[in-house]
């Protein structure tokens, strides 16, 4: 369940919504549109109660973008009577999380837009929630925005922040709650200097602010421990961390000559061997940060086998799967109208949408 002091929903003029277009149709399928125009033509205006749900154990998001959606693009949202759960809930299958009550055709055109919403932003939610869990407390890095659109990033980056994420990679991502992205010293400014860790790390170290948390990676010459402890040196106290990210592909080279599958990019031995390099140095101050085909699974196992990572950058993983949410009419002027299969099923939890 969400925490108590985020029960209060965010203004619906923050997602900054392409009104016009959806409230014209432009995102629907195309059957609701024409059922809006047939019951309109017809002089029809049902009141219907349209109920809204998910077959998973999830974890909500996206209802306060499903209900800006409705605020702004409807025909009338003071028509329409809202009940709804909140971002970060828990939800169960088939329980219902929003009612939709009113003419139908104020709101009939925006089905197929707050459905989209609900199925993208739980997937992302839920996903993350399940990552920070498997972290054990650990730090929890969102880095998915090089894998998909990037008109998705504002509404996903909410997500991942109700799903628990200690810091997402763009300002897109942190757009809607007022925050800044994060992020590493990347491998292309290692390549601007010439290949040169250190250069880099020190040019941008003279370059950020104060405050800022570095953390550097380290896997560019594919020799993790050796870059990380002249990292260390060289920037001292300025160094918040260090970045394994070693390909899939390679063994790094702090591991010998060995070309076995199972020390192939970033695992366990070679995460233990980096720590102890730094420890025999001194350098038990830097953290380590992890990244490269990290998810539920692999962070999971790297937890219960007590893998000394202090934070996980976890990208494509957050945004696959499916969570689709299906809507029904189930009341039409007071009268039960579901499909067969179907039922009204009232929910407790809901409040109502002011």
């Amino acid at each position: 369940m969400s925490d108590a002091r985020a029960r209060e929903r965010l203004a619906p003029e923050v997602f900054e919504l392409p009104i016009e277009r959806i409230r014209d149709g432009f995102y629907t399928d195309a059957y609701f549109n024409h059922a809006r125009a047939t019951l309109v033509a017809d002089g029809v205006h049902p009141r219907v109660l349209m109920q809204v749900f998910q077959r998973k154990h999830s974890v909500l998001g996206g209802m306060d973008e499903a209900i800006a959606i409705l605020n702004l693009c409807s025909h009338g949202w003071d028509g329409l009577e809202v009940h709804a759960l909140h971002d970060g809930d828990d939800v169960e299958p088939w329980e219902t999380a929003l009612t939709i009550e009113g003419d139908y055709t104020l709101f009939a055109h925006l089905e197929t837009v707050y459905l989209g919403v609900l199925a993208r932003r739980t997937l992302v939610t839920t996903n993350v929630r399940r990552t920070v869990e498997a972290a054990n407390g650990k730090g929890v890095l969102y880095f998915p925005a090089r894998h998909d659109h990037f008109a998705m990033q504002p509404g996903d980056g909410l997500a991942a922040k109700i799903g628990g994420v200690d810091g997402v990679s763009t300002d897109a991502q942190a757009s809607l709650w007022g925050g800044l992205g994060v992020g590493t010293i990347p491998h292309a400014l290692i390549a601007a200097y010439g290949g040169d860790t250190v250069r880099a790390a020190k040019s941008f170290a003279e370059w950020a602010k104060p405050d800022t948390s570095i953390v550097v990676l380290v896997d560019f010459e594919n020799d993790s421990a050796r870059t990380a402890i002249e990292v260390a040196r060289a920037l001292g106290p300025r160094l918040w961390g260090v970045r394994l990210d070693t390909s899939g592909d390679l063994v790094d080279r702090t591991l010998g000559d060995a070309d076995d599958p199972s020390l192939r990019g970033v695992n366990e031995h070679l995460v233990r061997a980096v720590r102890e390099a730094l420890d025999s140095e001194g350098l038990d101050g830097v953290r380590i940060v992890v990244s490269g085909g990290f998810g539920v699974d692999k962070i999971r196992e790297f937890e219960e086998r007590g893998v000394p990572v202090d934070a996980y950058g976890v990208g494509s993983s957050l945004i696959r799967g499916e969570n689709d949410f299906t809507a029904d009419v189930v009341v039409t002027d007071g009268i039960p109208s579901a499909k067969v299969g179907r039922r009204l099923r009232p929910n407790p939890r809901l409040e109502r949408v002011s």
